[in-house]
Formats: structure tokens, sequence, C-alpha cells
């Protein structure tokens, strides 16, 4: 396929739309960890300095692609295999609830629902790397879905997100829907990425018209 920039999404994003997040490190991109704990090779490199230095911003962080070579004092706590998915055109599907842009005075509750469902990946900040969408009931924040990282071409579908409470009522199904085309609207292409043991996710993902683009690896990392 020819959406080679895609292979290194972190790194991209970190030169183009989101070089205001973005930390350099010898051939190493981080972004800032309070908006997101992700950094990037751009080839097959050491970047066990660059590990060094981000790990006095962040004990704890992603890197994502290659399986990076680490300084003796660090430790890879996670091996997430995921799929780097793809959609190719909007999704129609009629919302059947009210759907609110999260902005900042909708932060507590964004971060009261991650904690509940999603608290690995999401930072203090990372709501303000892109439009993020969420539906309420009883009064609470109860589903959410947003955009991660971004490119001049190519934005991320993140956090698809639903309290245990909640879940079986296509709250999902419909925020995606909705992010989706946002993303189309500003002539951008959607992509996401999943855990490959998250089978129900994936399943929904191709319901919805999402392709497997490749395979690609979170690789949590930890000091000590």
């Amino acid at each position: 396929m020819k959406d080679n920039k895609l292979d290194n999404p972190v790194w991209h994003s970190l030169n183009e739309s989101h070089q205001a997040f973005s930390l350099k490190y010898g051939d190493a991109l981080f972004y800032s960890p309070e908006y997101c704990v992700f950094g990037e090779q751009r080839q097959s490199k050491n970047i066990s300095d660059a590990i060094t230095s981000y790990a006095q911003l962040s004990p704890s962080f992603f890197v994502i692609g290659e399986k990076p070579n680490l300084p003796n004092t660090f430790n890879i706590q996670q091996e997430v295999a995921c799929l780097q998915m793809v959609v190719s055109e909007k999704i129609d599907i009629a919302p059947t609830h009210s759907i609110v842009k999260l902005e900042s005075e909708h932060l507590d509750d964004v971060l009261t629902l991650v904690a509940v469902a999603y608290p690995h990946f999401f930072q203090p900040k990372t709501l303000f790397l892109g439009s993020n969408y969420g539906i309420y009931q009883d009064g609470k924040l109860v589903a959410m879905t947003g955009e991660r990282m971004k490119m001049h071409e190519y934005t991320e579908v993140s956090s698809v997100i639903t309290h245990p409470d909640y879940t079986g009522r296509g709250y999902a199904k419909q925020l995606l829907a909705h992010t989706v085309n946002q993303i189309f609207d500003e002539t951008k292409k959607p992509y996401l990425h999943v855990a490959k043991s998250n089978v129900a996710a994936i399943a929904l993902y191709e319901k919805l018209g999402f392709q497997t683009r490749r395979e690609i690896t979170f690789w949590g990392i930890k000091a000590g």
C-alpha cells in the first residue's frame, strides 16, 4: 500500500500536525508526556540514550514499531501486538443519542471515565490532541471516542471507551461513525490501532468498514 507514513505514525505526527508536542532525542521523537507517552525511532537505530532521557519525564511509556534496544536499567513490561486498521469511506449510521463535543470543561468527566475503562494510554492532556466526542446518560459521561495522533493527511481514531455499566447500547458504534465522518470532512483519512487480543473491538471495526493494514507493536517500557 502507498500509505507509508502510517508505518511510522508517531514520527510523522510529531513532524507534522503535532510538532508543538514533540520532544526530540537524537534519532527518536517522543510526545510530551502530559499529552501522550508514545515515542518512535524513524529507522532501526539504537535509542538507548533517548529512552534514558525520556524516562526522566515519564517513568513508564511506549515505543512503537520495532523492538527497541534498552539500557540495562530498563525492562519491557508490556508487548501489545496491535492491528493498524484504516477505513476508506464515511460510516452511514444515524445517531440515536445526543453526541457532545468534549472540551476543557468536560475534562473531569473524561478523566473519571478513563480511570474506570481506559487507564493505561490516556494522559491528563490527551483530550487536547484533537477533537473528542461523548455521550452522557444519567448525568454522567458514559462513552467517548476521539482523535489522538494527527498528521497532515491522517488522523488516528482513539479513546474508544464505554463505561462497563453501559456497554451493549451502541454508543461506541455511533461515536466511531461520528468521529470518522468528522475526520473525512476535514479531508483527512482515519485510522486506528487495536490490540489483536481485542476480538470484540476488531469485529466492530470490521463491521463499520475498517480493514487491517498491518500489524504494529507497542512496547511498554519502564525504568528499574
